[in-house]
């Protein structure tokens, strides 16, 4: 394949990752092989909506060696292994996808898959030892995984997941269908632990909450009571938008009158802006894992590598709206006693990756309640990712 027809591949591929969910921010990388010595793949710290050719870096197999302005991806040793060690895998895709990002908490991958999920994958899904993104490491974690497995794909311990096939649309495929097969793999573990089947991932967390809590618990919410919100620049006011009929409402920020009225949750908005005069935006995420999480009333600590990055090194639960500012310093998200989470941005951009992120956290909190106990990432190691995303990524991807 010529370098040009690669470039353009991996650049449809980035997009694609990001409409399917699959990333969050410019985390996750992408490669296509060109040949025998060289592979493309995307570059550090940049979005992947907007990326031209000049930004996709040619970098080779062999010793990694690439040149011009244009630093590429700090995985890159990554996929350099894949093409090493498959000579006919030409396409890679780093994601950081929800299901497979929550099993990646626990100790072990899955020794054995069956049916459609074996045609595509393999025989197991290796988990990959841990280490702190772009460190050899977590390059010699995944290496061993792969020599240890044929299949096409791999989960990386707190991190993501490897997917690779001999083109794009395989590798995607592999991507889904890995999905399918985590989410089949924490159904069975929780029937195998509390004795009851789940249909569905949503039902399953309202079973592990009720167990948790030690009462029949619903993860319906009331939209009506909910919002987003954002910041009216220097007049002082707050924009809020109902979830349930996107009515929007100002409210003043420094004395709580507002337009129209409100519930009780508007104030943990106002609480926030008060406290962190960064924020210009707010999600108010109520995903069922979320919801279930904010039941459990416990501080949420880092299982996942972007959740320290993204969201903050801890994520405490604010028992009332207005207790939320002080819940929420040093973090971008809080969680709301039974009622989710309010994940916070200086953009709408910035609020949707915490959004997304605390999602999947709250999944991987849940699993590992029921499946096995996972350890939290070092409090050191946890503070640094967060240092760095907040010094050098996030100020990258706004560019």
């Amino acid at each position: 394949m010529d370098v040009l027809t690669a470039k353009k591949e991996v650049i449809a591929a980035g997009e694609r990752l990001v409409e399917a969910g699959l990333i969050a921010r410019t985390w996750g990388n992408v490669s296509c092989r060109v040949d025998d010595k060289t592979f493309v793949i995307t570059p550090s710290g940049k979005p992947y909506i907007g990326l031209t050719p000049d930004d996709i870096v040619e970098v080779a197999i062999e010793d990694l060696a690439w040149s011009g302005d244009v630093k590429p991806s700090s995985e890159k040793g990554i996929h350099a292994e894949v093409y090493k060690k498959y000579s006919d895998a030409n396409f890679v895709i780093h994601t950081h996808q929800k299901v497979a990002s929550a099993v990646s908490v626990l100790k072990s991958g899955i020794n054995t898959l069956t049916g459609e999920n074996k045609n595509v994958i393999g025989d197991n899904i290796l988990l990959a030892g841990y280490g702190l993104p772009g460190t050899g490491k977590l390059r010699k974690g995944v290496t061993a995984a792969l020599n240890t497995s044929s299949s096409k794909a791999a989960i990386m311990a707190h991190h993501g997941a490897l997917c690779f096939g001999k083109d794009a649309d395989e590798a995607f495929v592999v991507a889904d269908t890995l999905e399918k097969a985590c989410a089949e793999y924490i159904l069975e573990g929780a029937k195998a632990k509390i004795g009851k089947a789940a249909g569905d991932l949503d039902e399953f967390c309202g079973q592990i909450v009720s167990k948790l809590t030690k009462s029949e618990r619903t993860l319906e919410v009331d939209e009506s009571e909910f919002y987003n919100s954002s910041r009216n620049g220097a007049d002082g006011k707050i924009t809020l938008v109902n979830h349930a009929d996107g009515a929007a409402v100002s409210m003043d920020i420094s004395t709580g009158a507002a337009s129209a009225n409100v519930s009780d949750t508007a104030e943990a908005h106002r609480q926030i802006y008060i406290a962190r005069p960064e924020v210009n935006y707010i999600i108010h995420n109520t995903d069922k894992e979320t919801v279930g999480v904010s039941m459990l009333g416990k501080t949420m600590k880092p299982l996942l590598d972007d959740f320290s990055q993204i969201c903050g090194t801890k994520v405490k639960t604010a028992k009332k709206a207005s207790a939320c500012g002080k819940k929420i310093k040093g973090k971008d998200a809080v969680l709301l006693k039974d009622k989710g989470a309010l994940c916070c941005g200086k953009n709408e951009g910035d609020a949707q990756a915490v959004d997304m992120i605390m999602s999947k956290a709250a999944l991987a909190q849940l699993t590992a309640k029921v499946l096995e106990p996972a350890k939290a990432i070092n409090p050191f190691e946890a503070l640094l990712m967060r240092v760095v995303y907040l010094k050098k990524y996030s100020k990258q991807a706004e560019k």
